[in-house]
């Protein structure tokens, strides 16, 4: 084998990389070297001129308020941010000891863990294709841990799953035996040339709808064509940014590569078998921003009413604690209150946008954390974090937790659930719901029960001021809607995820604040 008996030139190292990594390896040198190829938004716009004597008024500190209010601040101007809240960051938040919550005509809810253990019941991971995101906890100092999002040796538990009913399985086993036998089957088929009498019709049937799911195929007529997980030659984001697929790599290339010897699970975009979480917990990040904020936040802030005039934007406020009522008055408003609940508000806007805002629904969606005083998936299982797949009745997946490792105790998440399940689940008490995810539990982990000590369970649907987990567009709603929210009306600007095409990550709240305070910084200076 050649040796460099020196450093390699940047065209050497990137020849090795391409022959041991591909493609994705050289762009990821590329674009740690500065070469110009990303096309993710990792960086705040570079913004000339100065706000001074221009007024802001932001409602919603989560991300995307406080994303704004930070960038805007350091051009100048003057900045308030309502937040009906006691505390900042939106969705973002993580559930610890005294942490409390009460949903829409539920009781209230006091978390119990133990010191240094938590749930993030809102957004729990971080993708490395959110630099948006990254950026902030580099800039804020905020640490970071490997998040395990992918592991092979967690446990596959189906109720219904023919002669592997209620057994549990690897996930690792899984693939590698039916990607033997599919391997297999095909191999002696084409040596034979007898594909088309190898199976019968049933076989033949279900080994098509095996391949077709396993391999992204069309439904139509079982082309490859791509997929999401493969990754994007222009990734989704902000405004009107949709995204658009990489062309596929060539079967022949591949073939005569021979990289497909090694295998590797194609996920859904942006998911990755190893992901980010903030040390300690998610709402870190909203920790981060609100303490540069400091005052510019006024907590316990409920808007109450929206008036625009040609000069300036009026917002009505109640004081959550006091109820007393005032107004403020801005040069512009970027409102980021989620749509489901912006509706719900007093404006003055025109019909046209209130029927925008009507055109989008909010996610139901629930999780529940688990505290148990035993880590016995480490102990008797050797599951280092991971996802454990099941299909029992709303619970769609358990999380074993990635950090605390060969602790003593840990709270892992019992269900993660969307849509019926969601709200059938949420109906429930809190300790309706924990003993619901615990008899579930413990048909994969038999110490489940005798381990369980406390939890901590969040509707989002039910939450005051978010009515839902993520707004879910439609393709309708992108087409006619969307253009409209997001050019804004009148005074008065829209951001957070659901004014993305990132819905769900709080990536897609920081991009379009970076994009909307750009159109505001446009439209001040003019």
């Amino acid at each position: 084998m050649k040796r460099f008996t020196r450093s390699p030139t940047r065209r050497e190292f990137l020849y090795r990389a391409a022959a041991v990594g591909g493609s994705a390896l050289v762009l990821g040198a590329m674009n740690a070297w500065g070469m110009g190829i990303a096309s993710r938004a990792s960086a705040p716009p570079a913004l000339s001129g100065s706000g001074k004597g221009k007024k802001v008024v932001i409602l919603g500190a989560g991300l995307a308020g406080m994303t704004a209010a930070y960038e805007l601040g350091k051009l100048g101007y003057h900045v308030d941010v309502l937040e009906a809240r006691p505390f900042a960051g939106g969705r973002c938040q993580t559930a610890r000891k005294g942490f409390t919550l009460q949903e829409l005509g539920g009781e209230a809810q006091t978390c119990r863990f133990d010191d240094g253990l938590y749930i993030n019941h809102g957004p729990w991971r971080i993708p490395l294709d959110h630099q948006s995101t990254l950026y902030y906890t580099k800039l804020f100092g905020i640490p970071l841990e490997v998040m395990v999002n992918d592991n092979d040796h967690a446990w596959v538990y189906m109720e219904d799953a023919g002669p592997f009913s209620k057994q549990r399985l690897r996930p690792a086993q899984v693939k590698a035996d039916l990607r033997g036998h599919v391997a297999e089957l095909l191999a002696k088929s084409v040596q034979a040339q007898r594909l088309d009498t190898a199976l019968t019709a049933d076989d033949q049937r279900l080994l098509l709808d095996y391949l077709a799911h396993e391999g992204a195929l069309s439904a139509q007529d079982l082309v490859y064509r791509g997929r999401n997980g493969a990754g994007y030659a222009e990734p989704p984001g902000a405004g009107l940014k949709p995204g658009r697929l990489a062309d596929p790599l060539g079967f022949r290339d591949l073939l005569a590569s021979k990289v497909g010897r090694v295998y590797s699970a194609v996920q859904e975009f942006p998911m990755h078998a190893t992901m980010f979480q903030p040390v300690g917990g998610m709402d870190r990040i909203a920790h981060g921003f609100a303490k540069r904020l400091g005052r510019t936040i006024r907590y316990g802030a409920e808007v109450q009413a929206i008036r625009q005039s040609p000069g300036q934007v009026t917002v009505t406020v109640r004081d959550a604690n006091s109820g007393t009522v005032s107004q403020i008055a801005a040069d512009y408003c970027l409102c980021t209150i989620p749509l489901s609940v912006l509706r719900t508000i007093d404006a003055d806007f025109s019909d046209g946008f209130k029927g925008a805002l009507k055109a989008v629904s909010y996610a139901p969606v629930g999780k529940i954390g688990l505290q148990m005083k035993r880590r016995f998936w480490e102990e008797d299982d050797q599951i280092y974090g991971g996802h454990v797949l099941t299909d029992l009745k709303a619970i769609n997946t358990i999380s074993l937790p990635s950090s605390g490792w060969q602790s003593k105790k840990g709270v892992l998440l019992g269900y993660y659930h969307y849509a019926l399940d969601a709200i059938e689940v949420s109906a429930l008490s809190p300790a309706e719901r924990a003993e619901f995810a615990v008899s579930a539990g413990e048909k994969i982990f038999p110490p489940y029960r005798a381990s369980f000590e406390t939890a901590f369970s969040v509707a989002w649907h039910r939450v005051k001021y978010n009515l839902g987990g993520w707004a879910e567009w439609d393709d309708a709603g992108r087409t006619h809607a969307y253009p409209t929210l997001l050019a804004g009306e009148g005074r008065v600007l829209l951001a957070g995820e659901h004014m993305s095409y990132l819905t769900g990550w709080q990536a897609g709240a920081i991009e379009s604040a970076w994009l909307q305070i750009e159109e505001l910084h446009r439209r001040a200076s003019a």
